[in-house]
């Protein structure tokens, strides 16, 4: 089979991937997509042309090697298949079910190009899902290898996808490396930000283990810039170097009349009291849940979509208010999808310029304003314009805010030295290792990039991993 030419693969149609059916899934918390069979997987892997000159490489923050797993794949080995994943990226469980491949390596794909369609591209992410899934579930999985001891320390404060690449990479040469964690819980925006029906905790969990395995320590209810400082970490504590990976998790909020209302909440309270606290499980959770009738949720990208189909599952009525089209949504096409088979109603070019409130200081409605797209604004993107005059109420109980995240300034107010922008976010010296304008002390992911995706929070993990390995070594 593979001897197929290029006009034979281009002619397979892809594998559609199994899911729960819409009136089944919003009624549980269990992951929406099943998974490929091995079966599945192998046909789809025989669409890829193993093309000479891989764009879906280039595409790929972390650089996967995606033809040749793929190949692997096609073949039936899938031991080989996930072997090649690994030499790049540590999370593939996880990277293959919530990065937004159509927008990066599925995008070169010159499969989907041929077809003038991204969404006909080989499904990369899929089978990337698919050999992880099967590595875990076949309890083959790997412990990489660890070198001799060399006595130096390594502190990584946070424990998302930034910190846990440093962390395998930083302990893969010998070095000891302690993972700081504000949360009882490890794994950062992928456990408190992402619903379990679409990142199950369990894989979260799986991965982790695979760094405890290999001698990472960690160390919960630890606020770095507060249980203790950067400095002290360095100067008393003995560590050589430390990473920074706190992400973005400052929500950001609209500064509408009204925000103060009951009913109110940014979209990553209410999501790390659904998914961190597990505050759904009723009859289990001490942490309560507003339990809203009527939602709007503001935004359009992928924490919007992530709070809209929890409300859906806790059975709320949901509108997404977005103030431009579908076509300038950032969220994920797929979760739009999802978000649309399971109800939630989309009202596009509206904006609330007002929350409105009972007399007992409760959400009862939203003031929209209605418009319409303008010229491009810096970003390139067709403006907003307010359409005078069109305004109207819409009844809500409850309103989520879901309209972008800055950086937490805990850290940089500890550590004066470092230099943040009017974001918060923290400014690198060298981009290239990612090294801050303080000694020994490197960050990476949302803390520096803003809200980003998980494989582009490991791209930065690995640069700085490789920057604090030339510090150590020098």
């Amino acid at each position: 089979m593979q001897n197929l030419t290029v006009k034979e693969r281009l002619a397979i149609p892809p594998q559609k991937m199994p899911e729960l059916q819409p009136e089944v899934r919003s009624k549980t918390m269990n992951e929406v997509a099943i998974g490929y069979s091995a079966e599945e997987a192998k046909k789809e892997a025989l669409r890829c042309l193993n093309c000479k000159k891989p764009g879906c490489i280039d595409g790929c923050p972390v650089r996967i090697d995606i033809p040749k797993f793929i190949y692997h794949i096609a073949e039936g080995d899938f031991q080989n298949a996930i072997d090649t994943i690994k030499e790049t990226s540590l999370l593939p469980a996880v990277c293959g079910r919530v990065c937004p491949q159509e927008k990066q390596c599925q995008k070169k794909c010159v499969v989907g190009i041929s077809l003038k369609d991204v969404e006909k591209s080989v499904a990369i992410g899929r089978l990337e899902r698919f050999v992880a899934d099967w590595e875990r579930e076949s309890g083959t999985v790997k412990i990489p290898s660890v070198k001799p001891e060399t006595g130096k320390k390594v502190a990584v404060i946070g424990s998302g996808p930034a910190s846990l690449v440093v962390a395998a990479d930083v302990r893969r040469e010998g070095h000891s490396v302690t993972i700081f964690e504000a949360f009882h819980k490890l794994g950062g925006v992928m456990r408190y930000g992402i619903p379990e029906f679409r990142l199950p905790n369990s894989i979260v969990d799986k991965e982790i283990e695979t760094l405890k395995k290999m001698g990472v320590q960690f160390k919960m209810n630890f606020v770095v810039g507060k249980t203790r400082k950067i400095s002290d970490l360095l100067k008393k504590d003995g560590y050589d170097a430390a990473f920074i990976g706190t992400g973005a998790g400052l929500p950001l909020f609209m500064g509408i009349p009204g925000e103060e209302l009951n009913g109110v909440f940014s979209a990553n309270e209410f999501l790390t009291r659904a998914n961190l606290m597990r505050a759904y499980e009723r009859d289990f959770a001490d942490t309560p849940l507003w339990e809203g009738k009527e939602v709007a949720v503001l935004g359009g990208g992928n924490v919007a979509m992530d709070a809209a189909r929890v409300s859906v599952r806790l059975g709320a009525k949901v509108r997404i208010i977005y103030r431009r089209t579908a076509a300038e949504m950032p969220a994920r096409a797929e979760e739009i999808h999802h978000a649309m088979e399971e109800g939630v109603e989309f009202c596009y070019l509206q904006n609330p310029s007002e929350i409105l409130g009972d007399e007992k200081g409760f959400v009862r409605a939203l003031k929209i304003e209605r418009y319409k797209l303008g010229e491009p604004d810096d970003k390139g993107r067709p403006r907003p314009v307010k359409l005078e005059g069109e305004s109207f109420e819409l009844p809500v109980d409850t309103v989520l805010v879901a309209i972008g995240n800055s950086s937490n300034p805990l850290i940089s107010q500890g550590m004066p030295e470092l230099k943040v922008n009017k974001r918060g976010n923290i400014e690198l010296l060298n981009p290239e290792t990612n090294a801050t304008y303080v000694e020994g002390v490197f960050a990476g992911g949302d803390i520096v990039l803003g809200a980003a995706t998980v494989i582009l929070a490991m791209g930065e993990g690995r640069r700085a991993a490789k920057g604090i390995l030339l510090y150590l070594n020098k």
